[in-house]
């Protein structure tokens, strides 16, 4: 595989040495210049892959530089260095199209890992974006296989051009050998002449040259002669592609003209899939029956591909993080609440307060590792006292328990074994359970929690004595988005499940001694992970 270039731009020639030892250390090719328009030209003439730009330059910013940049490379990846750390400022490189967000001072495995993660997650943007394109050309398929007259198929497939490219103009064009001549099959908008003159430098004689599909865009590298050819004709990019078939050599051709965007690689593969689907389709229109229950099955993959990617990035920074901190809200309420009662004495109330500054505390971090997202560190485990945990836990949600009427049954072993664990994820889990099991109980009950210390992990029971999960609800219970509550999320159990595995544990729907929901924690016991 060949190595990838980065291109470094950063008015500070400190950050480029630096940016250049690291990432070439790294294995990455290194072009870089602390002058944005010197970098502009740089992207205009090479490849790259990757820009890692600073946002605050003098003559030209960070985001200008994007925008330059995606336009003669739609597809490169970028990465953001800034000193300024700020919602606001992350919001805005997201909006800007950034894949990755690196803060000054950084270091070096910091740098390292935001390029890489960038450059992984560009490709898997590229991917979607494939699939996405690719999943309605299988409805054409289907469409121009099912489809046994040859001058409709003509309609049918600039159609699935113009469609497909967004491009205003196509022509389909037949060669006949005897005459060494390409007439005009069928059109969409003022391409080529009806004839092509029969000289070398026609852009149809390039095309039986190359025997590929060709792509050419006015600007920005290629052959200079094929892009004098679109400057005299007054197109931006054309595509260009041989169809091989029995009754003669046909050539495909989609343009841009000089108002629209010109051609990616993206758009050179689907047309090539166009223009192989169109020579199958004009050889042997019978095969559609055949290849009809093929595209389907693929459809409904891509389908679902396409889908889940959906869930995720929609569901990921939004409604996640926004249940994360909804149930310290609650708790740092209900403390304030209760220190609020004149009747307490002075030292219950301040252990309310306490409890409602720890919960705050809590909560800080939980924003603080959203404003990191783009800088993931290791997050520091720790042995965990489980007694200690469980009590503040009922503590915390104690006064919701007895408005709700719910009778809290605990039982423990006289030793509960520590844990290694990040002990707000594993609090969370826990809250999230019990307030799980006190809502399902609208008229009251009694919530059981138990722990089991086992040979090398620790066993938590939480079972509740309302109505229970049905075996289709029970099915999904734990995927995003499915909840048993009327207005609920359905996200507390879906995080719950992947903290736990986080943790080399596991969350499960387990029978329990009634009708209720019992669910069983299993996490790895000991001071080592």
């Amino acid at each position: 595989m060949p190595e990838a270039v980065v291109l470094v731009v950063d008015d500070e020639p400190g950050i480029i040495r630096l940016c250049r030892r690291l990432l070439e250390k790294a294995g990455f090719r290194v072009l870089a210049d602390t002058d944005p328009k010197v970098g502009s030209l740089i992207i205009e003439k090479e490849q790259v892959d990757l820009l890692l730009v600073d946002i605050r330059m003098p003559g030209m910013d960070g985001f200008q530089l994007i925008e330059l940049a995606r336009s003669h490379q739609p597809d490169l990846a970028v990465v953001i260095m800034t000193g300024f750390g700020t919602v606001e400022t992350a919001i805005e490189a997201l909006r800007r199209g950034a894949d990755a967000l690196v803060l000054k001072p950084f270091s070096g495995a910091e740098l390292v890992d935001s390029v890489q993660r960038a450059l992984r997650e560009s490709k898997q943007k590229q991917d979607v974006l494939r699939l996405q394109t690719l999943r309605p050309l299988f409805t054409i398929s289907e469409t121009l296989f099912s489809e046994t007259n040859q001058e409709r198929l003509y309609e049918l497939l600039l159609d699935a051009v113009c469609g497909n490219l967004r491009c205003n103009y196509a022509g389909l064009y037949q060669r006949k050998l005897e005459e060494n001549r390409y007439y005009l099959l069928t059109s969409r908008g003022e391409l080529l002449p009806e004839t092509e003159d029969d000289t070398d430098k026609s852009l149809l004689s390039y095309v039986v040259g190359w025997k590929t599909p060709l792509s050419i865009n006015r600007e920005g590298p290629g052959d200079a002669e094929l892009q004098s050819i679109l400057e005299k004709r007054g197109f931006e990019s054309v595509i260009c592609a041989p169809l091989f078939t029995k009754q003669g050599d046909k050539f495909l051709i989609a343009v841009r003209s000089r108002e629209e965007d010109v051609f990616r690689a993206s758009d050179l593969e689907i047309f090539a899939i166009l223009t192989r689907q169109a020579a199958v389709a004009l050889e042997n229109a019978r095969l559609h029956t055949e290849l009809r229950a093929y595209i389907r099955q693929v459809e409904e993959s891509q389908r679902a591909l396409i889908q889940a990617e959906k869930l995720s990035i929609a569901g990921r920074l939004t409604a996640s993080i926004a249940h994360e901190i909804n149930n310290p809200l609650q708790a740092v309420q209900n403390c304030l609440h209760l220190a609020g009662r004149s009747e307490l004495p002075s030292d219950t109330r301040e252990n309310y307060l306490v409890l409602a500054q720890t919960e705050m505390e809590r909560l800080m971090v939980t924003v603080q590792r959203m404003l990191e997202y783009y800088r993931p560190g290791a997050i520091d485990r720790k042995p965990v006292d489980m007694k200690e945990l469980i009590d503040r836990v009922i503590l915390l949600v104690k006064q919701q328990l007895d408005e709700h009427k719910v009778n809290i049954h605990t039982r423990f072993p006289s030793r509960i074994p520590s844990v290694m664990a990040v002990g707000d994820q594993i609090q969370q889990v826990l809250l999230n359970l019990i307030l799980n099991a006190m809502e399902a109980m609208q008229q009251g009950g009694d919530l059981f929690i138990e722990f089991w210390a086992r040979k090398d992990r620790l066993e938590i029971i939480i079972e509740d004595t309302g109505p229970g999960v049905s075996a289709a609800q029970a099915e999904r219970i734990f995927e995003p988005f499915v909840s048993t509550k009327e207005g609920g999320t359905g996200l507390g159990l879906a995080v719950s499940y992947g903290i736990i595995s986080a943790h080399g544990g596991n969350l499960e729907l387990i029978d329990g001694r009634g009708r209720g929901a019992c669910f069983r924690i299993t996490l790895p016991a000991g001071d080592k992970t």
